[in-house]
């Protein structure tokens, strides 16, 4: 096999849950082959540069091999390798948004007593 479509080969690599979700994100602009736009059909060959935006990170990755299946995620792991510079650039953005949540605030649920605060605070407007 020499090549494969972009969509297969996203869903086999394990950067969506679905075909038909890696099909809607190549054909939204959220994937580059080389630095263009493609559409879901686009075929793919090894060595090919992908830059997949998934929220707000952007990922870059090197082909190294092709599959149209979808195995383990040991073996979807050897399909690509993700760039220096990628790599150095998500490590940044991670640090970056940890140090602009507040301290000390978590990310669950506000529980009974909170809620209560809460909304006696917005009936006082």
């Amino acid at each position: 096999m020499e090549q494969v479509r972009i969509d297969k080969w996203l869903w086999a690599a394990r950067f969506f849950k679905t075909r038909s979700l890696a099909a809607k994100e190549v054909g939204a602009g959220h994937v580059a082959v080389n630095g263009d736009r493609v559409k879901p059909a686009r075929m793919v060959r090894v060595g090919d540069l992908l830059t997949i935006r998934q929220g707000f990170l952007e990922t870059s990755v090197r082909i190294q091999s092709l599959s149209e299946h979808r195995g383990p995620a040991v073996v979807a792991r050897t399909l690509y390798e993700e760039t220096d510079e990628s790599l150095a650039r998500r490590e940044q953005i991670l640090a970056e948004r940890k140090a602009m949540q507040p301290y000390g605030q978590s990310e669950q649920r506000p529980d009974k007593h909170q809620r209560r605060k809460i909304r006696q605070f917005l009936k006082k407007e």
